[in-house]
């Protein structure tokens, strides 16, 4: 009985010991738990905290990362003798994660480009002469320019800001300029404005505006920014030299241009300055390239802002700018233009020398036609005219030692003159030189019963008419290319009679209705 007892005692010594083991381990695991849970909470409060600054962080990169990749970076002004196009390229790239760069020539470099520090992915030389041996597309680098930005830089440009296009887009998205030129440091930067005349051929540079914000023409060493669609609406984007070429093709769209001043742009090397053959070459090459853009974008006349006069158009020694005129319509008018001024001056110079040869020889002449019409509007030959257009009394021909020659075959006289008997018909013709063909028509009249008739009737000439003896007795003068030359006396009614009432206040063109 008592051994029973004694084990039953026992048992339930044990069973409490064990109770009490297990509640001990319930505590020490829901302990641990507790601070297992404390400590997950508070490293993801730690870590959001963390991620929230970084996200912060990342949203202000993420800003330029933007701007950079909208924009490429194009390098067309340089020189193969004295470059420094590898230096460029990686300045930009170490700068810019993202920024693409192209460089434009007119062929391959020569020698080649060094380009073993150059990231290939962001990088693209384009010929632009091409390659036989490959596709249409080599050549054209606006196949490799497909950001919404560019920025044209010359040759050693060294780009070190980051935020240089962050700024440069809020600039050009708040300004109604085209065009943004970012000077480079230490130049003087100004505004130039240029004056387009499409009509008259001319191109004119006003007297520079140092305080102007706005024009369509900077002076200064800088490179240009702007939105990509503007610079392909260029008829001609690569034509050098940057970047004038790109300014006189805006103010023919009547485009405007920006100086920046909050930020600049730094040279990597001085090229040019340390051999003196490299900077007479880099000039001579730059005012060669000026005259070609100037004779490519169609300006024959060049006026700088001193006033001098640079022409770019026929001479005595080339052909005149336009061929064979069909149906008295030159072929310039279909353009909406009006006779190159080249031409205006040569048929001036020619009808000088005429008249200064009829009067010494006490011919009897006048002003005809479209050329006294030009005399009695403006003074001056009609602006869209071809020609000189002079009457004379046959029976005086043979007054003039020149006429009574050209009778017998053409005739270049001391001055290079070429006098001839025309091939259309009875009328002799007085051309600027053998090579170029502008010139002086001289019709042969005669009086018959009161009445000036001759020979020889043009169809296209809708003035070319008989007309009363009267206007020409007696001659007057009228001012004409800055001479007093003879003139009918009646200058009114002689032209009406041939063109109609109103002719000389209401001008209009050849085979036109519309008043000019």
């Amino acid at each position: 009985m008592k051994m029973t007892m004694a084990c039953v005692r026992v048992s339930r010594c044990r069973s409490y010991l064990v109770a009490a083991l297990m509640v001990n381990l319930v505590i020490l695991l829901y302990l641990a738990f507790i601070q297992h849970t404390q400590s997950e909470t508070g490293a993801e409060v730690k870590w959001a905290s963390h991620q929230s600054l970084h996200n912060v962080q990342l949203s202000v990169n993420q800003a330029h990362i933007s701007d950079e990749s909208d924009v490429t970076v194009i390098i067309r002004e340089y020189e193969e003798f004295d470059n420094d196009l590898v230096n460029s390229i990686v300045n930009i790239q170490k700068t810019f994660n993202k920024i693409p760069v192209v460089v434009i020539g007119d062929k391959t470099p020569y020698p080649p480009l060094q380009t073993e520090d150059i990231v290939k992915q962001r990088f693209q030389f384009v010929s632009l002469s091409g390659n036989i041996w490959h596709n249409m597309s080599s050549s054209r680098p606006e196949i490799f320019i497909k950001t919404k930005y560019v920025m044209i830089v010359p040759d050693s440009t060294s780009i070190t800001d980051v935020t240089l296009f962050t700024q440069l887009v809020k600039i050009l998205n708040n300004n109604s300029a085209k065009i943004l030129a970012v000077p480079f440091k230490n130049s003087n930067t100004f505004c130039s404005p240029v004056v387009v005349n499409f009509k008259t051929w001319t191109l004119e540079y006003q007297p520079s505006k140092p305080s102007d914000k706005s024009c369509n023409n900077v002076l200064g060493d800088h490179a240009v920014f702007m939105k990509t669609d503007s610079y392909f609406q260029f008829s001609q984007p690569y034509m050098r030299p940057l970047p004038l070429s790109l300014y006189i093709q805006g103010a023919v769209k009547h485009w405007t241009a920006a100086v920046v001043k909050t930020v600049n742009l730094t040279t990597l090397t001085n090229l040019y300055q340390t051999d003196p053959r490299h900077r007479w070459q880099h000039k001579r090459n730059y005012q060669e390239r000026q005259e070609h853009m100037y004779r490519q974008l169609g300006f024959k006349l060049v006026i700088q802002d001193s006033g001098r006069r640079q022409w770019y158009g026929c001479t005595k020694d080339t052909t005149r700018c336009f061929d064979t005129v069909i149906n008295d319509m030159p072929e310039y008018l279909y353009d909406n233009r009006w006779t190159p001024p080249c031409c205006l001056r040569a048929l001036r110079e020619t009808a000088k020398h005429v008249f200064s040869i009829l009067d010494a020889c006490e011919a009897r002449f006048w002003l005809e036609g479209g050329s006294l019409l030009g005399a009695a509007r403006m003074g001056d030959i009609i602006p869209w005219d071809y020609d000189v257009d002079v009457g004379i009394y046959r029976e005086d021909l043979n007054k003039c030692d020149y006429l009574r020659q050209c009778m017998q075959g053409s005739y270049v006289d001391e001055s290079g003159f070429v006098w001839e008997k025309a091939i259309e018909g009875d009328f002799y013709r007085v051309q600027y030189s053998e090579t170029n063909r502008l010139h002086v028509d001289i019709f042969p009249f005669h009086s018959r019963n009161g009445t000036m008739t001759k020979y020889t009737w043009l169809k296209s000439h809708r003035q070319d008419t008989e007309f009363p003896e009267h206007f020409l007795k007696p001659l007057s003068k009228i001012n004409f290319a800055g001479l007093e030359v003879k003139a009918p006396n009646d200058v009114k009614g002689f032209l009406e009679f041939k063109f109609g009432p109103g002719v000389i206040e209401n001008p209009k063109y050849p085979n036109s209705q519309d008043p000019v």
